[in-house]
């Protein structure tokens, strides 16, 4: 914000990938529709019009382009201010000459910050926080699941289910407020304040269910970790780089080779996944190499699905075998070298492709399988460790107030948590004290969001 004015600085930006058929450059502000006409050198089309025109350079009279202009009034605006696009043909050297005019234009505009756009949006009033990080992940996201949980966190079932539950603990501050103001009156009944005691058992209940999610909303934002395990030269690399469809990892005949992780975002079957390729299991006297070997088993540990990879031609290493888990898939590789083709179990070949598809089928229905008992939960799915933060923290001073009833602690400190609670859940949407939040929540938007 211009520091010498009441008024908003007016903002620009590119909006679309350069490079594309089509650029569109939004800007957002009391100057926007000025910084059009000074361009087009016609008035203004009525709000949310398109207009046809031709842009020329305020100082050349060069021509720049034909292209469409629209122009809207706000505050019924995305941002909540005037606002206005320029579509025209996306070639770079169209794009950066019309940046240029505006910028020479007399009109004063500033470049937009990452995520401007959208913070004025939040400012204003127009979206809240979980919306804005809805859009963020949208923009982002590169599978189907992905942008499936970003659009039901945009039609703001977050915001929906915590603001309900903040206006929740508002009435029960109301009726615990009134006990003590008004504990003499008559007409104020002495079980009034017994009566919120239900109420706070179940904002309780609600809590821990919508907590209880397994984290499964941060994995289907961030990816689902598989990890790769296996003795040396069991295939790990060929698989991951299969899998990649490209060459990721080193592969040599070499043991040892990987020593270290590699992690791989991927699409499968429309979920997001991380594959991890490490290092394979073996005692060794390599003290690097040995880092790697205990590293792998704690990604493995860690992982949603590990898949043990054994070589085919060679027994099975006991290293490996210890570090099977309940979440492990048991592949056979190099199936392709196989002379007894009544091999048993999943069993694949990089080189042909064998069993590949049966692989990808299983990775895909285990992940599946984690989701389903989830999808129709009650409450929305957490998505960022924010929001699991916030609502645990709403959580314990909802549990602090419940166990200061029974204590009967003085009613003063037992609505105090209460308070807490609901700031907790007002931190969630933006409502209250989150100045601090802003420059991080929208410092990962692309410019002209």
């Amino acid at each position: 914000m211009n520091a010498s004015s009441t008024q908003p600085d007016t903002i620009m930006a590119l909006s679309t990938a350069t490079g594309g058929t089509l650029g569109i450059i939004r800007l957002s502000g009391p100057k926007s529709g000025e910084a059009i006409m000074a361009l087009t050198r016609k008035k203004l089309p009525p709000s949310r019009y398109a207009q046809f025109a031709q842009l020329f350079h305020p100082k050349t009279d060069k021509m720049l382009d034909e292209v469409v202009v629209i122009h809207f009034e706000g505050p019924n605006t995305f941002t909540g201010e005037d606002l206005a696009e320029i579509q025209m043909h996306g070639g770079r050297a169209v794009i950066q000459s019309v940046l240029q005019a505006l910028r020479e234009c007399g009109v004063p505009l500033r470049y937009a910050e990452a995520g401007e756009f959208s913070k004025r949006a939040y400012l204003n009033g127009k979206i809240d926080l979980t919306k804005a990080e809805a859009i963020a992940d949208l923009i982002t996201a590169e599978t189907e699941s992905q942008a499936e949980l970003a659009l039901v966190q945009l039609g703001g079932a977050l915001h929906d289910q915590y603001e309900d539950w903040r206006q929740q603990i508002i009435r029960l501050l109301a009726y615990a407020e009134a006990h003590i103001d008004f504990v003499d009156e008559e007409d104020v009944p002495p079980e009034l304040f017994d009566n919120i005691t239900p109420q706070v058992h179940k904002l309780i209940g609600d809590l821990h269910a919508h907590l209880d999610d397994q984290g499964l909303g941060e994995r289907l934002r961030e990816g689902f970790v598989v990890t790769l395990i296996g003795a040396p030269n069991a295939g790990k690399s060929s698989l991951l780089n299969a899998l990649a469809k490209r060459d990721v990892a080193i592969v040599t005949p070499t043991a040892g080779t990987t020593r270290d992780m590699i992690d791989v975002p991927l699409n499968l079957g429309g979920l997001p996944v991380i594959i991890v390729d490490t290092a394979g299991l073996r005692e060794t006297s390599d003290e690097i190499e040995a880092e790697g070997v205990r590293r792998a088993r704690l990604r493995a540990t860690q992982a949603d699905l590990v898949i043990a990879l054994f070589d085919a031609t060679q027994p099975d290493d006991e290293a490996t075998l210890k570090a099977i888990n309940d979440k492990t898939i048991r592949v056979a590789t190099k199936k392709d070298l196989l002379t007894d083709s009544k091999q048993s179990g999943l069993a694949i070949s990089t080189q042909t492709g064998e069993g590949m598809p049966e692989l990808l089928s299983a990775i895909t229905t285990i992940l599946r399988e984690k989701i389903e008992p989830l999808r129709d939960r009650a409450t929305p799915l957490l998505t960022r460790a924010r929001h699991r933060e916030h609502a645990n923290d709403a959580l314990e001073h909802l549990e602090r107030c419940l166990e200061g009833i029974k204590m009967n602690v003085p009613v003063e400190l037992t609505i105090e948590d209460l308070r807490l609670a609901a700031r907790d859940l007002g931190r969630l949407t933006g409502r209250v004290d989150v100045e601090d939040l802003l420059d991080v929540i929208f410092r990962d938007f692309c410019i002209g969001k």
